[in-house]
């Protein structure tokens, strides 16, 4: 197919993406921006880290289903199916008078957000030729842009002078208006010719993937209330728990993947860790920021729109360079990690806001280019069967990581706060300098995530890249 991704024939389709894209962008920048006033008004600040983790748990579930959905029937109605679920999670969580009905609410946005994710992936691999899905990618986080210079100060003065509510329940007519756009576009798209799994395959898949975030879950909770007090269950369930994920995740992941086999394996750990460090270090800043630092919810969220412009430069970019795919994940990994970890040096009150923006900023440029590089290699060690399945094996990786990270991150907040002193300055240290050793240790997977020329992966990815040339 000749032209670009804005010619006349894919023109439609490419802006519908975006606007889906900006849309989930504005929903999650404002989600985060508005999340210390929630659990402040809600009396849920013990269990702040849930409303981000019960979120990625439950697209863990949506993902797998996703995978085999799209494989069988197509991306559109999985497609269809996310978006209902993304809205009806926002209105539960508008008008939840509790924090857990709204972490409820949370969770069920995030099994929309599971199925939109791996259907927008597929959507790209069916309809754009190889040597634009880089591109489309690029474009995918440059969709950002707007919703990060807006999304956190109109959430932040929505939640302060209107109402926190209205940060949920105002994003669904956007939603509905992106779908409108997008869903004539793709009419043409069914399942691909050589689905890579059966009907029963999808199921089992489908069944482990419940199995696993059942798992996570079930940690999550224990975790938290751990913090709480030592009761004797609470262990058992953490030990079930950690042995769900410990059996399911091997047979959800490509082989070799825990024992970061060159190639595909690694590129997904790779994802995972650099997810676990992003992801975790994006729900804490504002928080960081309103109880550290003493900001308003919208100045705190400022820092998030830094991150997040450098995500769409940083994959912007990575469609220009022509160096070795995974040389960019290792500079990714390695500078991520120690902008990460800079940000233990600015945990004070008296630290500079513009160096909390700086360092952000920087991590998101790095991971950013980082993130959408693992993308193009999953679509570029794929068959065209395969790419529904790879995708979603990647979108779990992404999703395991980051509920890693922020389950974690919630579960150090949780068990060192102090709430004689809510500065918090030496749990946050212990956040950030956590969250920047899991991103230093991506290194090692990101180093192992080429394909050497003499293996039969090696020729797809060659020939790819060839045209994209």
């Amino acid at each position: 197919m000749g032209g670009g991704a804005l010619s006349p024939a894919l023109r439609p389709l490419t802006i519908g993406i975006l606007a889906l894209v900006s849309c989930v962008a504005f929903e999650a920048m404002a989600v985060a921006t508005a999340m210390p006033l929630v659990a402040r008004e809600l009396d849920g600040e013990s269990a702040y880290g849930l409303a981000f983790s019960l979120f990625l748990t439950a697209s863990l579930v949506a993902t797998v289903a996703a995978g085999a959905w799209c494989d069988l029937k197509g991306p559109r109605p999985a497609l269809l199916a996310g978006l209902a679920l993304i809205c009806g999670g926002l209105l539960v969580s508008g008008f939840a008078t509790a924090f857990a009905v709204m972490a409820l609410g949370r969770a069920v946005s995030g099994l929309g957000g599971g199925l939109l994710i791996v259907a927008l992936y597929v959507i790209i691999g069916e309809a754009y030729p190889a040597r634009l899905q880089a591109v489309v990618f690029g474009w995918m986080a440059a969709a950002w842009v707007l919703p990060s210079l807006i999304g956190p100060l109109l959430a932040g003065y929505l939640a302060e002078s209107v109402g926190w509510r209205w940060v949920f329940l105002g994003v669904m007519p956007v939603i509905a208006l992106s779908l409108a756009l997008v869903w004539p576009r793709i009419s043409s798209l069914g399942a691909p010719q050589h689905a890579s799994m059966d009907a029963a395959t999808g199921r089992r898949r489908s069944l482990l993937g419940a199995v696993l975030a059942a798992g996570v879950f079930v940690v999550q909770w224990a975790v938290h209330a751990l913090a709480e007090g030592l009761e004797w269950h609470l262990p058992v369930a953490i030990g079930a728990g950690v042995v769900a994920v410990a059996l399911t995740v091997p047979r959800l992941l490509p082989a070799g993947t825990v024992v970061l086999k060159r190639g595909l394996p690694s590129v997904m750990v790779t994802r995972a860790l650099l997810a676990l460090a992003f992801f975790g270090a994006e729900a804490f800043i504002p928080l960081m920021l309103v109880t550290a630092h003493g900001l308003d919810a919208a100045v705190a969220g400022l820092a998030l729109t830094g991150g997040a412009l450098g995500w769409s430069v940083g994959s912007f970019l990575q469609s220009r360079v022509k160096i070795e795919r995974h040389r960019i994940l290792v500079f990714g990994a390695a500078v991520g990690g120690l902008s990460i970890g800079a940000l233990s040096l600015l945990s004070g009150q008296g630290s500079p806001l513009w160096l909390v923006m700086l360092a952000w900023t920087m991590t998101g440029t790095v991971l950013g280019a980082a993130f959408s590089t693992t993308s193009v290699l999953v679509l570029n060690h794929s068959a065209p069967d395969e790419r529904g399945r790879n995708s979603a094996s990647l979108q779990l990786a992404d999703q395991l990581g980051a509920v890693m990270g922020t389950a974690g991150a919630g579960a150090l907040f949780a068990a060192l706060r102090d709430p004689a002193h809510p500065e918090q300055i030496g749990v946050f240290v212990a956040i950030w300098v956590s969250l920047a050793a899991a991103a230093l240790f991506g290194i090692v997977a990101a180093a192992r995530s080429g394909v050497p020329s003499g293996l039969p992966g090696a020729r797809i990815v060659e020939s790819r890249q060839g045209e994209s040339a």
